[in-house]
């Protein structure tokens, strides 16, 4: 008879243990956030003690990066046994989606994490910008092999493509989670990968000149209440609601709402908690008023002005991404974590954002349609695609230009896609 070596036996115990934890993390986060879980919620799922969790991990950053490492791994795999099994030169962003959406949790999970480990102070932070350089690196080398292979057009540039695709794909699970009615990410990657075959502006040679006359240019929605007046009172008031304000942007951005409290707040901005609730009644008072402020900081910027075309309104796109970037980080930066962190049906934010994607789309099949009456938008394209794609890409763009802002031009790509969706004549 042959019996197991001890040590073999408590190594599978220690692997079995390792691997119910983070399977109970999973599912932890996926359900109440990264933030709002403790490790003894953790313990708890996994059914062991939190002394004895913490034998196998020692604080819940190497938790988060174990769940994140595990599908990461799976799925850069997963592209890879794609890119060797079929054709050469065939793109797999769609089937590796399509994967992706048969792991339990998957997109619920990197759809909130994309944007709450965006701040630098998030420990999935590194572990997220760590992922978006080894995507960028594998994406261009497949763009470019469908290159070599003739499946993507040869004035394509590959880093170039490999960029947006990314962030395309990231800002359309975070969608889906939304909008799911109007979002199917197979579908659209699908549709993306097919257009890559076209020359870029590609369009059929008897389409006829755009016309002289544009159709009336879509007005830019609003996303603000329409009771949301200044506040009147002594200016001395109104200076400290503007602290306030301004305080709990900064925190939101950095820890999240949920592990955010309203005396963390107070602190920050150097005020007793019964000052702060005279000022704002509730935390979700606050939090409208910052996701308002927001708005309205964005809505009145000085470059915007309407155009005279519904491709020329699209194209300026940019100068206001480069406004953002440049004036007004913070508000990126609050935006990505509160987006993403209210994903959840429950979070007080989640209609907000439902509604301001549901408005943002809207926005853009109006104009893409009016594009295409004008002649500008190529009859191939469908505008109600274009529009939730340009959504999903521009969020996709932000976060991993809070990532790596160096690396990543938000600008300049929503150029790149926009010449190549509207072509010039």
């Amino acid at each position: 008879m042959t019996t197991a070596a001890p040590g073999s036996i408590r190594t599978a115990r220690t692997e079995r243990t390792r691997a119910a934890i983070v399977a109970a993390a999973h599912d932890a986060f996926v359900t109440r956030g990264y933030r709002a879980t403790s490790l003894r919620d953790v313990a708890a799922a996994a059914g062991i003690s939190h002394p004895g969790l913490l034998r196998h991990f020692a604080t819940k950053d190497e938790v988060l990066a174990a769940v994140v490492d595990l599908f990461e791994r799976d799925t850069e795999l997963e592209l890879l046994e794609r890119m060797a099994a079929q054709d050469p030169g065939t793109l797999a962003y769609s089937d590796v989606a399509r994967r992706n959406e048969t792991v339990p949790g998957y997109l619920a999970l990197f759809a909130a994490l994309t944007g709450e480990g965006s701040t630098p102070r998030h420990p999935a932070h590194q572990i997220m910008r760590d992922r978006y350089a080894r995507l960028r690196d594998q994406s261009t080398d497949v763009i470019g092999e469908a290159i070599a292979q003739d499946t993507v057009a040869a004035d394509r540039d590959p880093a170039g493509e490999a960029v947006r695709v990314a962030a395309a794909w990231d800002g359309l699970q975070l969608l889906a989670q939304y909008l799911p009615d109007r979002v199917d990410i197979v579908e659209a990657l699908e549709t993306h990968e097919a257009s890559l075959a076209l020359p870029v502006g590609w369009r059929e040679h008897d389409e006829p000149e755009p016309t002289a006359t544009p159709a009336p240019v879509p007005s830019m929605p609003s996303f603000m209440p329409a009771d949301t007046e200044s506040p009147l009172g002594y200016r001395v008031g109104r200076e400290r609601r503007a602290h306030i304000l301004d305080g709990a942007t900064v925190l939101f951005a950095e820890e999240g709402y949920g592990d955010t409290s309203l005396r963390d707040i107070a602190e920050r901005v150097g005020v007793s908690k019964s000052t702060l609730l005279h000022y704002y009644g509730s935390k979700e008072e606050l939090l409208s008023a910052v996701l308002t402020h927001r708005d309205r900081l964005i809505e009145s910027r000085d470059s915007y002005s309407p155009a005279d075309r519904a491709a020329e309104e699209l194209r300026a796109l940019s100068r206001g991404a480069t406004e953002n970037a440049a004036k007004a980080p913070g508000l990126i930066e609050v935006y990505a974590v509160l987006s993403c962190e209210a994903v959840p049906a429950d979070h007080p934010a989640h209609a907000y954002f439902q509604e301001r994607f549901r408005g943002v789309v809207d926005h853009f099949a109006a104009l893409f349609r009016a594009a295409q009456e004008d002649g500008d938008l190529p009859a191939h394209r469908d505008p109600e695609f274009e529009a939730v794609w340009l959504t999903a890409l521009w969020d996709g763009l932000q976060y991993q230009w809070l990532y790596d802002r160096d690396a990543v031009d938000v600008a300049a790509h929503l150029d790149a896609h926009l010449d190549d969706v509207l072509p010039r004549r």
